[in-house]
C-alpha cells in the first residue's frame, strides 16, 4: 500500500481545512468578547443609552461573526471539493 500524490493531495486538504477554521475562529471569538465588554462597560456607564448600545454592538458582533463564517466556507471547500 503506497501513498500516492492523490492521499498527499486529500490530508493536505484536511489539514488546511482543521488549520482555516482554528485560525479563523480565534479572531471572532476575540472581537465578540471585546465588544460586549466594552458595552457592558458603557451601559454601567449610561445606563439610559442601553437600547442604542445593544443593538450596535449586536451590528458589531455581526460584521466581526462574517470572517468565522468566511474560513468556514474555505474549509467546507477544502474538505468537499478538492
Amino acid at each position: 500500500m503506497a501513498i500516492e500524490g492523490a492521499d498527499i493531495v486529500k490530508a493536505a486538504a484536511f489539514l488546511g481545512a482543521s488549520i482555516s477554521m482554528g485560525l479563523g475562529a480565534i479572531g471572532p471569538a476575540v472581537g465578540e468578547g471585546m465588544v460586549a465588554a466594552k458595552t457592558c462597560e458603557a451601559i454601567g456607564k449610561n445606563p439610559r443609552e442601553a437600547g442604542l448600545l445593544t443593538r450596535t454592538m449586536l451590528v458589531g458582533q455581526a460584521v466581526t461573526e462574517s470572517t468565522g463564517i468566511y474560513s468556514l466556507v474555505i474549509a467546507l471547500l477544502l474538505l468537499f471539493v478538492v
